[in-house]
């Protein structure tokens, strides 16, 4: 049994050519990934998001709380990059966390990017669904409530057949070829970022900067949710947790990661195309909530389509009506990203062994993971008919931020890694037969100025990373709960919270110290470890910002997991299995009873 456990901490080398390699036909160019994570980002957020954060949580500084969630993105993405770099495989931050931490963290990660991409094709369904249904005066959530109503708290108040409908619409085309796909994409996205234009060229007509500064005296009284008026009437607090619900706008851009197998020449193009994606997406988030806000007074903004409620009040029929159109695209454009990667994700950890085989059989005319895709559209189709957008954006931000903090963290090992086969210790890891304090500090923080990496250097950087990530959680914990105000302030936890913060300054010091691993790859992530580690910061504190009721659904679908990996993939994992077969060979015992 102990030895069945061992086997979920087994690593894929970044070299090896695992199952099911080269069977994805290589189709996607720069201007393919580019559009593919554009579309992915660029859909519900520009259409819905920005009006309900700065009417229920940010007000005009929602532009800001877009900034903060584009500073984790791009942290994140330039992660991903990285790791592009070095994985040129389908799967994403699957197969990255599967060639650096184990296959145990690797399924983890695997399980969540199921969640994000699962739950972000169903909420974009959802949401296409609801915008089309209120052009035609509610048509369809009107009879379906009637005839099918769902009388429980926790679902959707009736079943949409429509979004059903979309997401199967949608398996049949991924199921059809890539390049068919990447070719309606492009031309969706297109007209996506003309309607963007056309919003923003035209708001500006029409800003005014005074709504910025809304004083709580001129607001009417029917108003209650208004805070103290001004650029950021609900503070700071109101800020922050706006960031935790701007990022699901930037979610989208790893599945430009998860198409390594179908990319040309992909150790390039795939870090130039998330860096172009993100750099699009937070220049038009930015735009369009300064404009959105400047328009139009926080507190009467529309949370459900700000857009066509705000022209429509200024009396801007026409671009009301390209507006309506635009949106529609949009959100086929964000439709198909977000489903995209999903059969990917499948297909490399159905090529692993880890979660069922037939996710990974790939048909020979399409060159697609058509059980894959058919299976996550079944998945996706079930979410949409079940749970209500609300719902579905709730649930979607955990997993994409987890998986954000592994692939960080993977980041940071590699690159203290010991690659060398021969050079274990240096002469300076070697201690005295009894070792001072001072000794133990002397090779923790590489006082001698070591510059070859070494197993003890990599081990070094390896638990300060852990160190560094425990001690993050722990100051975003307590963060949230520390009474910064005059009154009642919290001394305890003030003193605690500096003390974790020094703890946390002297760990980044102490990884940053080490030896880097000397490698020449296309794309390299700057200013480590100090990038990563703020990625790894960032993203937990926005983890945090999320409900309870959020944890609770991501603990059940992690139940769901480990289920299925303990049960089925840790017998079934065919990195297990050349383990067990590399082990017969080097047994001694088993040597001797074969001969």
């Amino acid at each position: 049994m102990a030895s069945k456990l061992w086997k979920a901490f087994s690593r894929k080398r970044v070299d090896d050519n695992s199952e099911g390699k080269g069977e994805l036909a290589r189709v996607l160019g720069l201007m393919d990934l580019t559009a593919l994570g554009v579309g992915g980002t660029l859909g519900l957020g520009i259409y819905v998001l920005a009006g309900s954060v700065a009417k229920e949580t940010a007000g005009p500084a929602v532009c800001i709380s877009f900034f903060i969630a584009a500073f984790a993105s791009a942290l994140a993405g330039m992660c991903y990059a990285e790791f592009a770099s070095r994985v040129p495989k389908a799967g994403s931050a699957y197969v990255y966390s599967y060639v650096t931490v184990g296959e145990f963290i690797a399924f983890i990660i695997g399980w969540n990017l199921i969640l994000e991409y699962v739950i972000g094709t169903a909420s974009v369904a959802r949401g296409l669904s609801n915008y089309v249904d209120s052009l035609i005066g509610n048509v369809m959530r009107n009879y379906l409530h009637s005839v099918m109503p769902i009388n429980v708290s926790f679902l959707s108040t009736y079943p949409d057949f429509f979004a059903f409908a979309v997401v199967m619409l949608l398996v049949v085309l991924l199921c059809i070829g890539v390049r068919e796909s990447s070719l309606l994409n492009m031309g969706f996205t297109a007209v996506n970022l003309i309607t963007i234009s056309i919003v923003i060229v035209a708001g500006s007509l029409k800003a005014d900067p005074s709504n910025w500064s809304i004083s709580p005296e001129d607001i009417p009284s029917n108003y209650t949710h208004v805070g103290t008026g001004g650029f950021m009437p609900f503070g700071i607090s109101g800020v922050m947790v706006g960031a935790a619900k701007c990022f699901y706008g930037f979610v989208g851009f790893d599945a430009v990661a998860a198409t390594g197998e179908e990319a040309k020449n992909p150790q390039k193009t795939i870090p130039i195309a998330i860096v172009l994606s993100l750099a699009i997406s937070f220049a038009a988030y930015f735009s369009i909530s300064t404009v959105l806000t400047m328009m139009w007074p926080y507190y009467d903004q529309n949370s459900e389509a700000p857009f066509p409620y705000v022209f429509g009040q200024i009396g801007w029929p026409v671009i009301m009506g390209i507006v309506n159109v635009g949106a529609v695209f949009a959100l086929c454009t964000s439709l198909l990203g977000a489903m995209f990667p999903l059969p990917r994700v499948l297909y490399a950890m159905g090529s692993d062994g880890v979660i069922f085989k037939f996710l990974a059989r790939v048909n020979e005319r399409t060159q697609t993971p058509v059980f894959g895709t058919i299976a996550s559209g079944l998945l996706t189709g079930i979410m949409t008919l079940i749970f209500g957008l609300e719902q579905l954006i709730d649930m979607m931000s955990i997993g994409t931020l987890l998986a954000y903090t592994i692939v960080a963290i993977c980041v940071l090992i590699l690159r203290y890694q010991n690659t060398s086969t021969t050079l274990k210790l240096s002469p300076e890891d070697i201690l005295e037969d009894d070792p001072t304090l001072f000794d133990y500090f002397k090779r923790i923080f590489n006082l001698s100025n070591q510059k070859v990496a070494t197993e003890f250097s990599s081990g070094v950087a390896g638990w300060a990373v852990l160190a560094f990530s425990c001690l993050a959680f722990s100051f975003g914990l307590l963060l949230n709960h520390v009474n910064f105000s005059g009154i009642g302030l919290d001394a305890i936890g003030l003193v605690a919270l500096i003390v974790i913060g020094v703890m946390i300054v002297l760990t980044m010091i102490a990884i940053g110290r080490q030896p880097v691993d000397d490698i020449n790859l296309a794309f390299k992530v700057p200013l480590v470890p100090f990038l990563p580690c703020f990625s790894i910061m960032i993203n937990l504190l926005l983890m945090l910002q999320l409900d309870a009721f959020t944890w609770v659904r991501f603990v059940v679908w992690m139940a769901v997991g480990f289920a299925i990996y303990f049960l089925y993939g840790l017998r079934h994992s065919v990195q297990g299995q050349i383990n067990k077969r590399a082990d017969e060979y080097t047994d001694p015992v088993r040597i001797t009873t074969k001969f």
